[in-house]
This record gives structure tokens, C-alpha cells and sequence, in this order.
């Protein structure tokens, strides 16, 4: 069975709880110009962003909150691809993979805000789980390409093609919820692990998360 996206699957350690289904970025979300500072430092290569979608909502709706996001709690995306912009100092290409479902029923205006910001959504039906599928097909195309990758994900399966990205001297990265990130990705040898919310920034209130923090970040005022 396809995953739907207004009913995405997170990953084995995620809490059961109603799923999360996306929304229309606001409109900041759709101001994703690159600075003209960063233009100037661009590199001739190029970072394909691939986004699982599903994977990231769900762990943030079923794994963060417990419950469906309200509109601030979702991630902010032109955010998400300025912070790949910079942190590499490459051009961007942003792939945001969506499945739906056999009758074809389509996000329209998540799509639409989607394109706006500068993300290609890619709509992929058929059986079985098509967005893995497609994320995997399109990381082994990118092999021996002038190209860098980031994925934003939680899951596990794509750790092969990591790997085999990173042993093709492809530099890599994975973003996320650094406590949900599979063990696989991590032991990647030379990956990148971006916190989506505190190293990327992405969203506009905190969330309730339990992490461990390092006695040189502490800083009691955040506990007040």
C-alpha cells in the first residue's frame, strides 16, 4: 500500500498518535531568495536536497508533539534550504517527495507554496513505499555526479545509498530530530547530522523535546 501524504508514516520509534497531514507554508515561508552575499560565495557545485516529506511530519506529529501541529509548530521551509544554501555555499536543487493516492488526489496548495519557495515536488503513486523508493532511485542517479546530497529524513533505508554516496567522495548530510535519527544514518562515515530544529532553525516556537545538552551550551535561562 502507497503511503498517502495527508497520512504520512514515521519511523519504528515513533508514539503512536493521529498523524500529522501538511499544511500551506505562511507567507514567509515563500520568500526563499538566496542573499546576495551567499550568491557571491556560491561554488559551481550543487546540493540536491531530497525531503521525505512524510517521514518528517510524522515524526514530528507522532514522535515530538504527540498530537497533530498547530501551523507555528511546522517546520519553515524557505528556512529549511537557505540553511543548505550556507552551509555548504552551493547552488541548491530541493526535491520535496509526496505519495498519493491511486485516485491521484494531489496537495494543491501545498504543492503551490511548495513551488513558489523554489522546491520541485515530486508526486509519486504505485505500490508499495513509493517516496523510499524515490528517494533512493534518484540518491544511486546522483553517484559520479558533480553533485552533494542532504536528507532530510529519520529513515534507515536510505542508509545503502549514503554510503555509497560517501564512498564516492559525494559529501553528505542528514536533517531531522537529532533523537529520532536512525543508528544507520548516523554510522555513515563522514555524514553530517542537522538538527532541524536547532541547528537549521526552521521553526517559529520551541518545541517540547528532551535532549541531552552539552554543560558548555547550558544556560539556566532557558529553563526559567
Amino acid at each position: 500500500m502507497s503511503r498517502r501524504a495527508d497520512l504520512p508514516t514515521g519511523p519504528a520509534t515513533a508514539v503512536p498518535a493521529a498523524p500529522a497531514a501538511p499544511v500551506s507554508p505562511t507567507a514567509e515561508d515563500r520568500s526563499a531568495a538566496t542573499p546576495a552575499d551567499t550568491l557571491d560565495t556560491m561554488s559551481a557545485r550543487t546540493t540536491y536536497l531530497l525531503v521525505d516529506g512524510e517521514n518528517l511530519d510524522a515524526t514530528l506529529g507522532m514522535s515530538v508533539l504527540n498530537r497533530r501541529p498547530n501551523p507555528e509548530e511546522r517546520p519553515r521551509w524557505n528556512r529549511v534550504l537557505r540553511h543548505v544554501e550556507r552551509a555548504w555555499g552551493q547552488e541548491v536543487r530541493p526535491l520535496f517527495f509526496l505519495a498519493v493516492d491511486e485516485d491521484g488526489d494531489i496537495p494543491f496548495g501545498f504543492v503551490q507554496a511548495l513551488t513558489t519557495m523554489g522546491y520541485q515536488p515530486i508526486l509519486l503513486r504505485g505500490a508499495g513505499k513509493v517516496v523510499d523508493i524515490g528517494i533512493q532511485r534518484m540518491a544511486e542517479a546522483l553517484i559520479g555526479r558533480d553533485a552533494d546530497v542532504v536528507l532530510a529524513s529519520h529513515d534507515a533505508d536510505f542508509a545503502p545509498q549514503m554510503l555509497d554516496l560517501a564512498a564516492h567522495g559525494h559529501k553528505i548530510a542528514v536533517m531531522g530530530f537529532d533523537e529520532f535519527m536512525s543508528a544507520e544514518l548516523r554510522a555513515v562515515n563522514g555524514m553530517e547530522v542537522w538538527d532541524l530544529e536547532h541547528d537549521v532553525a526552521a521553526f517559529d516556537v520551541p518545541l517540547p523535546r528532551l535532549r541531552v545538552i552539552d554543560i558548555d551550551d547550558f544556560d539556566p535561562r532557558d529553563f526559567l
